[in-house]
């Protein structure tokens, strides 16, 4: 009895071995295939960052007829002190919150109702498509249009149509409150559609057998949304809010079609590219930049952080 047990528990351990020397094996195969991209993404994205870290580094003018000189920090201490700076921080993030939450729940409701069987399905995923497909720089440029306070349609279907204004308002030229909550619902309008889109895909991963079994066990839409399609969205959800947040902190051509460079709505997009361009200073602009690095990194880090997808 002893030998037999003993003959198994070998058997047992070879098979274990097996298996651990395969896992390793196709692990080594899966980094070989992998280290042609990871080249091509150190020189197309890696050495242009560690090029912009060391022009951050300098003095650097374009087109300059003296060689740049290292300054050091000097740049990022400057930084530090740039109140023009930190409102470009500050409109920035307002203007991430807004979209990104709102074109979550929006679009999460979309896709959940478009993932449904119903007559003109297929339409409606088309059309809905249509406010994406349209240029940011045309759709941002129509909602200037529209926003005008002489005869932009939404002054018009609020103070005539619908009364709910007194008088006509210049949405974009008045506070910057106004005006960062006015472009955010252009961004929303835009995008909404974009989100509605990865997070069906995501819905359409999970299994209905799931759902079945769900409702076998007595539970109602609400526990199957809580404990079912949140869980297994997760990862969905995680590359949404990552490809949302990415974009909205590097928003440059919404705003610059509808405010130009005006100062009290500035993104930190546009004002890394006033001092490389417009004061030709790419030593300042650089390390503008790198700060937007770091900046960027730390929403996707905390995102990463708390949705956890790896245990999910």
């Amino acid at each position: 009895m002893s030998q037999r047990i003993a003959s198994t528990t070998a058997a047992a351990g070879a098979i274990r071995k097996r298996q651990r020397t395969l896992a390793e094996s196709q692990t080594f195969f899966a980094w070989i295939l992998l280290i042609p991209t990871m080249i091509v993404v150190a020189i197309v994205g890696l050495v242009p960052l560690i090029q912009t870290f060391y022009l951050s580094l300098t003095d650097a003018r374009l087109a300059s007829i003296t060689p740049a000189e290292f300054v050091g920090f000097e740049n990022y201490a400057f930084l530090l002190q740039d109140t023009q700076f930190y409102r470009t921080i500050g409109n920035t993030i307002f203007f991430t919150v807004i979209t990104v939450g709102f074109e979550f729940i929006l679009g999460l409701v979309i896709a959940m109702v478009i993932n449904s069987n119903f007559r003109g399905r297929g339409l409606m995923r088309a059309a809905m498509l249509i406010p994406w497909a349209i240029p940011t720089v045309v759709s941002a440029q129509m909602w200037k249009w529209m926003y005008n306070d002489v005869y932009g349609v939404i002054n018009d279907l609020l103070v005539r149509q619908i009364g709910i204004l007194d008088s006509n308002v210049a949405f974009i030229a008045t506070n910057t409150t106004v005006s960062l909550v006015s472009i955010a619902a252009v961004d929303i309008w835009k995008t909404t559609p974009f989100v509605a889109l990865l997070l069906l895909a995501g819905l359409q991963v999970i299994s209905g057998d799931v759902y079945e079994a769900a409702s076998v066990d007595g539970a109602n839409p609400i526990q199957k949304f809580l404990y079912i399609t949140l869980p297994l969205l997760r990862p969905a959800i995680l590359v949404t809010l990552i490809f949302r947040t990415l974009d909205s902190l590097r928003v440059f051509d919404v705003f610059f079609v509808m405010f130009g460079q005006r100062s009290d709505t500035q993104t930190m997009a546009i004002y890394a590219q006033q001092n490389l361009v417009d004061f030709s200073d790419l030593g300042y602009g650089s390390a503008v930049s790198i700060a937007i690095f770091f900046i960027i990194a730390i929403f996707v880090v905390l995102y990463v952080t708390f949705l956890n997808v790896e245990e999910s």
